[in-house]
């Protein structure tokens, strides 16, 4: 007899177990459908689920789900991000092994990634720390290695006091290393780097072609990259020091030369080393810098600082006009050429410094609806220096020229005077960007496959002795590097020449890890390469990418460069691994404050409607307590939910359904206990409108009747408008709205069996019913997949739903339900839209807006009108 309540905690394991068996979510290589890779940002093992893990996790499902019902051999693997500090950090606290204390972890989210019902091929899983995955990353070391596309170099790094390790530029954030947050230090080590560098035009304009990457990240990416075309002068030393006879400057705006004020090197400057010798505080203004922030955006906002080195240097111009020079901590070596002029009217860094110093200031551009006089008197009194455009003023010959106009002059005159036996100037393009310093001192990590031999030099491992694996023998009782300590792994001999040699100790950066594993999952399971030639052509680029928009930079950047590095050394032919990225918002919560200042779990909370509005309470008891503002999910402030008990209580289609459809999924969605029993209450509410259905529904695979009338015919009609609908949303991944059309969908049968009088029901009305059940369930299917094969099967389905084709929407039925209108966006066609041919203004208007292309054309600006004709054409206008 069927139930009446749908039994969740009965169904869900069943079926988990069924998928299993039938392997119904294996990628067949061979098959000859068309392909799709979805992947979903692979998760660290820290040991728990979070419920931004099933968000990310869920939508990926979806897509994976819909795109196997339209017919394609879809990859959606799972693996684990697996090295890294926490797991020592872990083993010097318990005594664990980093590799016990992972491999536990990774066994419990496994367990719980599955609760969730995820369409995964666990055939392909991967862990970055098995030695099966970091010894092909060794093979595409030695082959970058043999491509020119590694280096070893002395340079100055970002060294982390607490995790006592080098971390990369981008790692430094607010001066601060990204894990320990403790204030990162400049030393001098030689260091193991790729060469992305050599990648940073292709880099650049290849985002142009990323269409189907957010505008935000792409944005991030060309700032990261950070080109600009500028100048390279050369400043002569009016006195030369040693052999030194002048200085090289890289400036944007050469155009302002004339208001040149004053020359700074950055400490490491070979000129400001030299000066150091010869000047103790000077050297010791330079250690003092060196100790200071590492990141450019810590270094803008640090109090400008300087050292005056007595030396001064004759502007370019006018030999009778010296510069005073001097060393100061704004400057980075790394960019440019770690020396700078400065103008103060027209850069706010160097007025700030230029004002401590009392160096003055000159007004070299001013706005054609001021004088000079005017501006100086601005920039005076506001401390503001101008940094918009003008005419060019106080500048001799380039008076009167616009700023582009006096660059052009400025580089066709120093580009054509001899200093020094070459040019005075150079054009120049410049990049911010920097080559990724990979060498980390730690244990937990994917060893460089390096031996060092006196004699040789640095030596490559041999590939048949791969992969270098890392002892299991060591300790974690003392800071460092425990390789560093382990004289059996460390002392080998030299491949080469058989002399006594040592091994690198310093292991890779675990971004390096997360850099190709897209690439992995297409031959997980190769022994000899990373993946195979043929196995890459058939699955890359991935088709959908699915993460957070904190990655933008580091592991994007990275995964951009590590494929045109792997096209280079002949491994895959793609240069994007990423056809389509999408960034998915936070799971948020309120947050609890008690009496005493201490945060409150939201377990332990009892929230009341009183006096016209919410009130918390302890769970035991009537103490009051303080509702917080909605913030991110966080340990610190106790407004977690924890997946499992979630899926205890309600299922895992519940918490997969809100976290889907309760916001768009580019926007945060705000965790609440109402919101998930809503939730709950559809999936049940599914469970009773299938049994209805049921009743009234013709038998499967019956063939349509010649004729329907209008009971039945509306309901086909609702039954197609749902499907084009949905299919549209979910194609388009604004999950919400599919799901919202199908709870419409659900209203709108639910109307019609009310609507039923005849019994037995006619059988065109019959047919309706079976279609619309049938389609109902499907569409449903990616977002709850439990509750929908419980369903299929009670609707007389032999197969699995998952295994089901998608629905097609019959055009003749759609023809004057749905009319499909061109959006404008100040006259330029940007969108087209499908919606219901009575839809009122504010739907068509809410749909219009939210297309992605209408977006990007209004480029965040105000709508300032929406134009609607009729069954004709949209109109937006900013």
């Amino acid at each position: 007899m069927r139930p009446e309540r749908y039994n969740f905690a009965e169904a869900e394991p069943r079926w988990q177990k069924i998928w299993e068996e039938k392997q119904s979510f294996k990628a067949g290589d061979s098959t000859g459908a068309p392909k799709y890779y979805v992947l979903e940002m692979f998760p660290y093992p820290s040991g728990r689920l979070h419920m931004g893990h099933v968000r990310n996790y869920s939508m990926g499902d979806v897509i994976a789900r819909f795109m196997r019902a339209k017919g394609f051999d879809v990859l959606h693997p799972m693996g684990w991000d697996a090295f890294g500090l926490p797991a020592e950090n872990a083993a010097a606290q318990t005594g664990a092994h980093p590799a016990q204390w992972t491999y536990a972890n990774i066994a419990a989210m496994r367990a719980q990634l599955k609760t969730l019902g995820l369409s995964l091929d666990w055939s392909r899983e991967i862990a970055t720390c098995d030695p099966e995955y970091y010894g092909r990353q060794q093979k595409l070391f030695l082959d970058f290695l043999k491509a020119g596309i590694v280096d070893r170099k002395k340079s100055k790094v970002n060294w982390d006091p607490v995790d006592m390790t080098v971390l990369a530029n981008e790692q430094v954030i607010d001066g601060r290393g990204w894990r320990s947050g403790a204030l990162v230090e400049q030393r001098e080590l030689t260091q193991w780097f790729f060469k992305i560098t050599d990648y940073s035009e292709e880099l650049l304009a290849a985002l142009d072609d990323l269409e189907r990457w957010p505008d935000k990240v792409r944005l991030m990416q060309r700032n990261w990259i950070g080109r600009s075309e500028g100048m390279l002068v050369r400043f002569t030393l009016a006195q030369p020091l040693g052999d030194t006879r002048e200085i090289e400057v890289f400036t944007t705006r050469a155009d302002t030369l004339f208001g040149a004020k004053f020359v700074a090197l950055a400490a490491d400057h070979p000129l400001a080393k030299a000066a150091a010798e010869k000047d103790p505080a000077l050297a010791a203004f330079a250690d003092e810098c060196r100790r200071g922030a590492t990141s450019a955006e810590a270094i803008e906002t640090a109090e400008k600082m300087g050292y005056d080195t007595g030396l001064r240097v004759v502007h370019p111009f006018d030999p009778n006009w010296t510069l005073p020079v001097y060393v100061a901590n704004f400057i980075l070596m790394d960019y440019g050429t770690g020396a700078i002029f400065g103008c103060p009217a027209h850069d706010q860094r160097d007025l700030d410094f230029a004002t401590k110093y009392r160096l003055g200031f000159k007004v070299v551009v001013c706005p054609e609806s001021l004088d000079p006089q005017q501006l100086e008197k601005q920039i005076a009194t506001s401390g503001e220096a101008f940094e918009a455009e003008g005419k060019l003023v106080n500048s001799d010959f380039l008076d009167g020229m616009t700023v582009p106009q006096a660059k052009d002059d400025v580089a066709n005159r120093l580009t054509t005077t001899a200093l020094f036996g070459h040019p005075q100037g150079e054009r120049k393009v410049n990049y911010k960007l920097r080559d990724w310093g990979i060498s980390r001192q730690r244990y937990w990590g994917c060893p460089i496959p390096i031996i060092h031999c006196e004699a040789c030099g640095p030596v490559p491992v041999p590939e048949a002795d791969l992969p270098v694996r890392l002892p299991e023998d060591v300790s974690f009782d003392q800071p460092g590097n425990p390789l560093d300590r382990h004289s059996s792994w460390k002392n080998v001999p030299c491949p080469c020449c058989g002399a006594p040699a040592r091994r690198e100790t310093d292991t890779m950066d675990t971004f390096v890890d997360s850099s190709w594993y897209y690439a992995r999952f297409a031959d997980p399971h190769n022994e000899t390469a990373p993946a195979s030639a043929e196995a890459l052509a058939r699955w890359l680029p991935v088709d959908q990418y699915i993460g957070g928009i904190e990655h933008a930079i580091l592991h994007l950047l990275y995964s951009r460069f590590f494929a045109r590095a792997m096209r280079d050394s002949g491994h895959a032919a793609v240069a994007e691994p990423f056809a389509g990225l999408f960034t998915q918002g936070m799971v948020v919560h309120e947050t609890y404050r008690a009496p005493d200042g201490q945060w409150v779990a939201p377990y332990d909370v009892r929230i009341e409607a009183r006096d016209g509005g919410r009130r918390a309470f302890l769970v035991d008891g009537d103490v009051e307590i303080d509702i917080g503002p909605i913030e991110k999910m966080s340990k610190s402030k106790k407004n977690t939910v924890d997946p499992d008990d979630i899926v205890a209580s309600y299922g895992a289609d519940t918490a997969r359904l809100f976290v889907l459809s309760d916001s768009p999924p580019d926007r945060d969605v705000i965790w609440s206990d109402e919101g998930a029993q809503g939730a709950w209450r559809f999936v049940q509410r599914l469970w009773r409108l299938t049994g209805e259905l049921g009743r009234v529904a013709a038998p499967v695979g019956a063939e349509p009747p010649p004729a329907f009338h209008d009971l039945a015919l509306a309901v086909r009609k609702a039954t197609h408008r749902s499907i084009a609908q949905a299919s549209e949303n979910i194609e388009r991944l604004r999950f919400n709205s599919a799901i919202a059309r199908i709870r419409e969908f659900a209203n709108e049968l639910t109307s019609a069996l009310d609507a039923v009088t005849e019994t037995p029901v006619p059988a065109d009305l019959a047919f309706a019913f079976r279609e619309a059940a049938d389609a109902l369930i499907r569409l449903v299917a990616p977002m709850t997949p439990h509750v929908a094969e419980e369903c299929w099967a009670d609707l007389g389905h032999k197969g699995l739903v998952a295994e089901a084709p998608w629905p097609a929407a019959d055009p003749t039925l759609l023809a004057q339900e749905m009319i499909s209108l061109p959006v404008q966006v100040n006259g330029k066609k940007r969108a087209e839209i499908l919606v219901a041919h009575d839809a009122d203004e504010e739907t068509i208007r809410k749909e219009a807006l939210a297309q992605d292309g209408v977006q990007r054309a209004m480029e965040g600006k105000p709508l300032r009108k929406f134009i609607l004709v009729p069954k004709r054409i949209v109109n937006v206008v900013v």
